[in-house]
C-alpha cells in the first residue's frame, strides 16, 4: 500500500496532505497548512516563490515524521510561470497574475487577431493568460527572456527544484492559451509570433508519468525517503475535475474556489463561432480529455470584500455573512462578477457599489445585502455559463456537480440551483487533494482508472443535493441580468 503526499497549492493557501488507499477508501490526513501571500515591490505583484517553496519543505519533512511517503504531487492554480535561469536558478522571482503588466493585452491582437489564437487553442481569451504574461516581458522586459534556459509552469518549476528535472504537464500548459487544442502540443507559430523563443519551452508531458525522484541533497535535509515526484494533473481544477462523483456522459461541473470554473468534460476540443462568442476554453484533463469550461471570477470577490471589512475593524466569518445574506431582499441588485473592475486586490464592496450606482440599481449598504449581490450574480453566471456550454457543445444536462471550497456554501448552492433550473449536488470539498492523490494511486496501480476513482469517491464522500426552486422571479431577473451586463446569447 502506497503511502501518497499531496502538495496542493491555490492563490491564497497552501497544504500538504498524506493518502493511502485502504479498505476502498481514499484516506487523507493534513500534515500542514500555509497561507499564499503574494508581495507588491516596486509597483509589481510576485508570488513569494521561495517561501512557498520553504513552506513545501516543511510539508515533506511532517510527512518524513508521520511515517514516510512514496510518491509526490503537486498541483497549483494555472497561468503563472517561473523563468530558470542558464545557472539552474530562478531569472526573477515569479510574478503574479493579478499584476498590471498586462493591462495592455489588446493590442497583441494587432499583429495577432483573437480569432487566430482561439482557433489553435481553443481557449478562453483572458488578460492573465500566459500568452499575455509572455508578450509583455518581449515588450518590457526582453533581457529577462534573453537569460532564460527554460519557462516553467508553476507546479513545473516546484518539482524542478524538488527533482532537478526540466518537463511541462500537459493540463498545466492548457491553460497558457499557446498549446494546440488538437494537437495537445504547443503551437510554435503562435509562439514565435509573440515573440518567444520555442527553446525555453519544454515538451509536454501527460499526467500520470514520472518527473523524477527527489534530490539527494533533500533527502538528507529533511530525512526524506528517494520518492518519486509525479506529473499529475497539475493544474489544480483538472486534478478536481478528475474526481467529480458522476458516471454521467454529460454533466456540468463547478470547481469552486478563488476562481469558480465550469463547465463539462469532452472527449475532444469544441472550437467553433458560438465557444468563441461565449469566450470558452478548452483545457487539458485526465486521460487526454478536454475540460470544455470557463474561468468565472469565483469567491474572490467575497473574500477580497471580507478582507476589506476586516481592515474597517469588522469581522466576519463567511458563514456568518451568508447568515445575513439569506435575510436580505431577494434579486434587488445583480452585477458581472467579471467584469474588468472586479480584477484586482482593494476595496471590493466600494467598487460593487459603484457598479451598482452606474447601472441604475438599489446600491447594496450593508455587508448581508453586498453578499447577497454576490451571491444571486454568481448563480445568474453559473445559469449563463450553463447555457453556453450546453448550447456550444450540443449537450444536454440535468445536474450541476459543485466541488471545491464552494461546495460548503449552501445559500450559494440552492441559489446556483433556482437560477439554473437544475438540481446541484455539491462534493467533495477536498476534490482537487483527492483528484491529486487519486492520479498517484492510478499510477501505482492501486486504482485501476478515473473511472474507478470517481466511483470511489461517489461512495465514500459525504454529498448534498438541492432540488431547484424555479420560479417566475428568477427568469425575470435573469432577463435582467443579461441587459445590465451586456452579456448576450449568440
Amino acid at each position: 500500500m502506497k503511502r501518497i503526499l499531496a502538495l496542493d497549492l491555490g492563490a491564497s493557501s497552501g497544504r500538504a496532505m498524506l493518502g493511502e488507499f485502504a479498505d476502498g477508501k481514499i484516506n487523507v490526513r493534513e500534515l500542514h497548512r500555509f497561507t499564499n501571500d503574494p508581495v507588491s515591490m516596486n509597483g509589481t505583484l510576485y508570488w513569494d516563490f521561495l517561501r512557498l517553496f520553504y513552506e513545501i519543505k516543511q510539508g515533506i519533512g511532517k510527512a518524513v515524521l508521520a511515517g514516510g511517503f512514496d510518491m509526490i504531487g503537486i498541483d497549483t492554480w494555472g497561468v503563472d510561470f517561473g523563468l530558470v535561469g542558464f545557472d539552474g536558478q530562478l531569472a526573477a522571482n515569479p510574478v503574479h497574475y493579478r499584476d498590471g503588466r498586462t493591462d495592455g493585452y489588446r493590442a497583441l491582437h494587432q499583429k495577432l487577431p483573437q480569432e487566430k489564437i482561439y482557433a489553435a487553442t481553443g481557449v478562453q481569451d483572458l488578460q492573465i493568460n500566459t500568452i499575455y504574461q509572455l508578450a509583455s516581458l518581449v515588450e518590457q522586459h526582453p533581457d529577462q527572456l534573453k537569460r532564460t534556459q527554460k519557462m516553467l509552469f508553476t507546479p513545473d518549476l516546484f518539482n524542478y527544484f524538488l527533482t532537478g528535472e526540466m518537463k511541462t504537464e500537459y493540463t498545466i500548459a492548457s491553460t497558457s492559451e499557446l498549446l494546440s487544442a488538437e494537437a495537445r502540443d504547443w503551437d510554435m507559430d503562435l509562439v514565435r509570433a509573440i515573440g518567444v523563443d520555442p527553446a525555453i519551452l519544454c515538451p509536454i508531458v501527460m499526467p500520470g508519468s514520472v518527473c523524477g525522484t527527489l534530490k539527494k541533497e533533500l533527502q538528507e535535509e529533511l530525512n526524506a525517503p528517494p520518492a518519486q515526484v509525479m506529473n499529475i494533473a497539475s493544474h489544480d481544477t483538472a486534478s478536481a475535475v478528475a474526481v467529480v462523483p458522476t458516471q454521467e456522459k454529460h454533466f456540468i461541473y463547478i470547481s469552486s474556489g478563488t476562481w469558480s470554473l465550469m463547465g463539462t468534460e469532452l472527449g475532444g476540443p469544441v472550437i467553433n463561432e458560438l465557444g468563441r462568442a461565449y469566450n470558452l476554453t478548452n483545457e487539458g484533463g485526465v486521460e487526454r480529455s478536454i475540460r470544455y469550461l470557463k474561468n468565472i471570477m469565483g469567491t474572490w470577490l467575497h473574500a477580497e470584500s471580507r478582507r476589506q471589512w476586516i481592515r474597517e475593524g469588522k469581522e466576519y466569518s463567511f458563514a456568518q455573512l451568508d447568515a445575513m445574506a439569506a435575510e436580505c431582499e431577494p434579486l434587488r441588485s445583480i452585477i458581472d462578477v467579471d467584469a474588468p473592475e472586479f480584477i484586482k486586490p482593494g476595496d471590493m464592496p466600494g467598487r460593487i457599489r459603484k457598479y451598482c450606482k452606474d447601472t441604475g440599481q438599489p446600491v447594496p449598504e450593508t455587508e448581508g445585502e453586498v453578499i447577497r449581490c454576490l451571491v444571486e450574480s454568481l448563480a445568474m453566471k453559473y445559469r449563463y455559463t450553463a447555457e453556453a456550454v450546453e448550447r456550444s457543445a450540443g449537450i444536454k444536462t440535468k445536474t450541476i456537480h459543485v466541488v471545491g471550497g464552494g461546495a460548503n456554501s449552501a445559500l450559494l448552492n440552492q441559489m446556483t440551483a433556482n437560477a439554473s433550473g437544475k438540481d446541484v449536488l455539491a462534493g467533495p470539498t477536498e476534490a482537487t487533494v483527492l483528484g491529486n492523490i487519486a492520479l498517484q494511486l492510478i499510477a501505482a496501480g492501486e486504482i485501476k482508472d478515473i473511472k474507478e476513482a470517481r466511483e470511489i469517491v461517489a461512495r465514500a464522500e459525504d454529498i448534498k443535493r438541492y432540488e431547484a426552486q424555479t420560479s417566475a422571479a428568477w427568469d425575470d431577473a435573469y432577463g435582467e441580468y443579461l441587459n445590465r451586463t451586456g452579456l448576450t446569447r449568440p
